[in-house]
């Protein structure tokens, strides 16, 4: 059959034109609005260091056909390069709008040709005391090899000298990463003024460029992005974690796989960086506007104006799980589930705090994906190993653009004196899990977490994600085979209740949709629920149209990639799916089965992706206490429930937000409302 899969690239970009519709929407506060710019901006950066970069390289293989999910890869280049063309201009126009409205607010910004007389020491200053120390400024050769970092934004000088010997000299300005982008200038008038770090060096020429002889200056802004595959070289004599550290450095020279121009550059310019940077000019080449690098509008400054900004959400509490007592007690006596950020990621911090000085807690597993740079989670598994605790750690070096973050906590852990699990090539453990230990009366007692989300202070102020904390023994005996897992040399374990890949989950996802089938043609109620990030592994999705043939109600709230097709006739008529972009990101995994009356309920941190089905450690946990399980069926109805934020995805609409005569819905709001409810004692 035709036209079963959206190709999963397109899916891509247009889950990032949803990132782009919240900066258009003028309900949006527009300082988040900006904010939202610079994340569309900052997923197209890594969608062109991974999956453009896939693409091309197929594109450029020698494999038969170069096809990748039935589409030529030199034609998909040519379609994404083409729709991207499209969003950047669509996102040119939005990031006009939105200074055109900051002046409403007094929020000006200005370039180097609108500073006032007021302003000019001020920037002065600024520049000689903090940008001009920072400054990478290369002179171009064009009969020498010169190198350039991985993924950065520039500016293109070209120097119009008087020497008739050499009229033109060329010179590229890297922007600072490690300086704030925006310069706040001191109010003036009741205006508050802003300017782009780019505005402030070209304001600047005159010092930078003194010591020649010109008479006229051009600059253009260029943005590099470089293909971000890690190259793990077999080298036996060599430390995994040393292999990780240089291809991280290998990263920096890596291909080129983009370049954003100024399309008011000139082009015997713009020819000549193109040679110089060895840009592939085919497929590689966007153009765009003044300013690149769009992503940094994600750290704006926040001017003094909340106003401008959502309204912030206070964690809620929890009816008997406080942070001011005993976590492993209140484990003890029952399952808690916690929904950052609508609660604390405290909770998570405390339970390792505490666990770290129990004398009776004697060990600690856990495996980590993604840190904060500064880890309080770090913090607490050295201080558990200072007061003598085993401590096991599985820390996951290969964490796309984490790595180098990762291998700084693991050289801390290791320094601790903590065992560490690296892992293999080739198997990434994604699951995030905890276990600990007890020892009292001769007993052993275990307590642990299973989460959806990263142990990430910072994501999880602005994730949505799921944290089981439990002392339930079958869930608990199962979490520790993984750790013999993945301590053993990889040897198959058995396990009855939870999900775990890469040997299970397949399986055992498709047993409990059979079983969704089966009770369809019994006439039984089967249905199946599904939050994810994405959705593009095949076998997965002809399995999913094999329970819409057989009746199965689907209903699927997918963030990002969605390479199923919806509502089509004979396929998938019974499945229905959307998608939710709003203040939070959605971050976690749910899957629900009718299973004719018992539901099954499952939070886990595998999508239905290839990768996370074959290629990673994942795990899935059943929710066993039914008022658990109510909070999660209750918030997956108010997001399917949502007339404000949740788009349609189907064979007809992509990104559609049909119109609603009824009352306005805003899941995430609701979402709030409704645990705050339950924080004041009113289960719902």
């Amino acid at each position: 059959m035709k036209n079963q899969y959206i190709n999963r690239e397109i899916s891509w970009l247009d889950f990032n034109a949803r990132v782009l519709q919240e900066s258009a929407d003028k309900q949006v506060p527009i300082l988040e609005r900006l904010r939202f710019l610079g994340i569309f901006s900052n997923n197209l950066d890594e969608f062109f260091q991974v999956r453009y970069a896939t693409v091309k390289r197929i594109a450029q293989s020698k494999k038969s056909g170069k096809k990748v999910l039935g589409i030529a890869a030199t034609d998909l280049l040519k379609a994404i390069t083409l729709k991207v063309i499209e969003q950047q201009k669509e996102s040119l126009t939005i990031l006009y709008e939105i200074e055109t409205a900051l002046k409403q607010e007094h929020i000006f910004f200005i370039n180097e040709n609108e500073v006032t007389p007021n302003q000019k020491a001020f920037l002065r200053d600024y520049f000689i005391q903090k940008v001009s120390p920072a400054l990478m400024t290369v002179i171009l050769s064009e009969g020498r090899k010169q190198d350039f970092t991985e993924n950065s934004a520039f500016l293109m000088v070209k120097l119009f000298l008087t020497d008739s010997k050499q009229p033109i000299q060329y010179a590229l300005i890297e922007i600072p990463k490690a300086l704030d982008r925006f310069v706040v200038l001191p109010p003036e008038d009741g205006k508050q003024c802003i300017m782009m770090l780019d505005d402030l060096i070209r304001y600047h020429f005159d010092l930078i460029f003194n010591f020649f002889d010109h008479h006229r200056i051009e600059a253009h802004m260029i943005k590099i992005t470089r293909d971000a595959e890690l190259d793990l070289e077999e080298d036996a004599s060599k430390s995994y974690i040393n292999k990780i550290t240089e291809s991280v450095k290998d990263r920096i020279q890596a291909d080129p796989v983009r370049m954003v121009y100024d399309n008011t550059i000139a082009k015997d310019t713009l020819n000549f960086i193109i040679k110089k940077l060895e840009i592939d000019s085919t497929n590689s080449l966007i153009p765009g506007g003044r300013y690149h690098h769009r992503r940094d509008y994600m750290d704006f400054p926040n001017l003094g104006r909340n106003d401008l900004w959502y309204p912030r959400f206070q964690p809620l509490p929890i009816p008997n799980f406080s942070l001011e007592k005993s976590i492993l007690r209140a484990v003890e006596q029952k399952d808690f589930l916690i929904y950052t950020p609508y609660h604390s990621f405290s909770y998570v911090i405390k339970f390792l705090r505490e666990a770290a000085l129990d004398p009776l807690v004697k060990s600690i597993k856990i495996t980590i994906y993604r840190l904060s740079k500064i880890s309080n989670i770090v913090s607490a598994l050295v201080n558990a190993a200072k007061n003598g605790k085993s401590v096991l750690v599985q820390i996951e070096l290969k964490a796309r653009f984490d790595e180098a973050n990762n291998i700084n906590h693991a050289e801390r852990l290791r320094a601790a004196g903590i065992q560490l699990i690296f892992g293999i090539s080739g198997l990434k453990v994604h699951s995030k899990m905890c276990v600990i230990e007890k020892e009292q009366n001769g007993k052993k007692k275990r307590y642990g977490f299973i989460s959806t989300g990263n142990l990430n202070e910072a994501t999880a102020s602005v994730y949505t994600d799921y944290t089981l904390f439990t002392a339930e023994s079958k869930i608990l005996k199962e979490v520790n085979r993984v750790f013999d897992f993945l301590q053993v040399h990889y040897s198959q374990k058995k396990f009855k209740h939870l999900i775990v890949s890469p040997h299970y989950t397949y399986a055992r996802l498709c047993d409990l949709i059979d079983t969704e089938i089966k009770n369809a043609k019994l006439g039984k109620p089967a249905e199946i629920q599904l939050k994810l990030n994405a959705v593009t592994n095949s076998k997965m999705i002809d399995k999913l149209y094999d329970a819409s043939r057989a009746g199965v109600k689907i209903k699927m709230i997918v963030r990002g990639v969605c390479c199923l097709i919806p509502g089509v006739k004979g396929m998938s008529e019974n499945i229905e799916v959307i998608s939710v972009v709003d203040k939070f990101l959605e971050h976690p995994r749910v899957y629900v089965f009718e299973n004719g009356g018992d539901r099954k309920v499952y939070i886990s941190s595998a999508d239905f992706m290839t990768r996370n089905i074959e290629n990673r450690v994942e795990v899935a946990t059943p929710i066993f206490d039914s008022n658990l399980q109510k909070q999660i069926l209750d918030v997956l109805d108010i997001t399917w429930q949502d007339n404000v934020k949740a788009r349609i995805i189907n064979s007809k609409y992509q990104n559609h937000i049909p119109p609603s005569d009824s009352k306005p819905i805003r899941s995430q709001w609701a979402v709030y409302d409704y645990y705050k409810s339950i924080s004041q004692g009113h289960e719902n």
